[in-house]
């Protein structure tokens, strides 16, 4: 006689193999999040609104699974333990994923859709384009969220496993990011310029020589022998000028505020600089000595976004966004 159990039943007393993910509640994921970024168990209950003792027992069911406290107390509130900060910098990139996987439908309305674009970005790039951006989406999709990711270190340390889980990169062309199975498209431009303050004694289109011999600041800048990652700090390499740096920082929009004052000098996008310059910061536009100094930056995105509907209309949204920035200024190209 035929079995009438459906494929989807098990047969009694069969074998399985059993996940990990099987017994465990994915809403964990969610409270894992906000407990280690807010590192208090009541304000991570405030953020997901959800109640203390519901807090708290979530709290009690990750030690258990972990095997770890997660969080200790201190004299100044409580702190992560060694696995907590492990779990830190691996959770963002699963609650993205997830969020992406259950938020994929076979259609895509962009006036009904809560999706969450997610957007790994430099402080420079999210300064250029997250205007346009947020104003399109804001205008065409206006239930949908932007979340947007500023990079804390050289843009390269991690590329090559946020592309797979975030809708999009914007980055320059860089090696870990040019694989088979990574996509791009150009969304707009730059170019170098060198910033010193309005007083420093330095010649209007300085050569190379004045510009080794000051002191630099430079953004996400390694110290060390080795050439950095950072863009900055290769694009000097590349035209001979190995800089005395006296400031390193995690970001470019602060790098004018730490030339102004000083007789330091800095590398920045011209875009950057303008703007500051605009809003009064005592500070000089300089050429760099060099004939190509152009910055592109791109939109890069893994193949598995390929045919996703709402990931189709998001890119074209960036590609639209990018062409509503404003020009630079230009002025003449430093003779060779």
């Amino acid at each position: 006689m035929a079995d009438s159990r459906t494929a989807a039943e098990p047969i009694p007393g069969a074998r399985t193999a059993m996940s990990p993910l099987a017994d465990l509640d994915l809403n964990l994921v969610v409270f894992l999040r906000e407990l280690l970024a807010e590192r208090n168990v009541t304000r991570a209950a405030q953020r997901i609104g959800v109640t203390q003792p519901a807090a708290s027992a979530a709290l009690k069911r990750l030690r258990r699974h972990f095997g770890d406290d997660l969080l200790t107390r201190t004299l100044d509130g409580y702190e992560l333990t060694l696995l907590g900060t492990q779990l830190a910098a691996q959770v963002e990139p699963v609650h993205i994923a997830l969020e992406q996987l259950f938020a994929t439908t076979s259609g895509f309305d962009p006036l009904s859709t809560e999706r969450e674009f997610s957007v790994l970005v430099a402080d420079y790039a999210a300064f250029v384009i997250g205007n346009p951006l947020a104003r399109r989406l804001a205008a065409q999709t206006p239930r949908a969220r932007l979340h947007l990711t500023t990079v804390r270190e050289t843009m390269t340390t991690h590329v090559s496993r946020s592309v797979k889980v975030m809708d999009a990169v914007i980055a320059p062309p860089v090696r870990q990011l040019q694989v088979s199975e990574v996509r791009s498209r150009p969304l707009f431009t730059d170019e170098w310029v060198c910033l010193v303050d309005a007083g420093t004694d330095i010649p209007d289109r300085p050569g190379r020589e004045d510009l080794a011999a000051r002191s630099w600041v430079l953004p996400y800048h390694r110290g060390g022998a080795s050439v950095s990652d950072a863009p900055a700090t290769r694009f000097l390499d590349r035209i001979g000028i190995r800089p005395h740096v006296a400031v390193r920082v995690e970001s470019y929009v602060l790098v004018p505020l730490l030339v102004a004052g000083t007789d330091r000098i800095a590398l920045v996008q011209r875009r950057l600089a303008e703007h500051h310059l605009a809003q009064g910061l005592p500070v000089r536009i300089l050429p760099v000595p060099c004939e190509h100094r152009t910055i592109e930056e791109h939109l890069w995105w893994h193949e598995r976004f390929d045919d996703d509907p709402a990931h189709q209309w998001f890119r074209e949204a960036l590609s639209a966004a990018a062409t509503a920035i404003p020009r630079p200024k230009t002025e003449d190209r430093p003779a060779p």
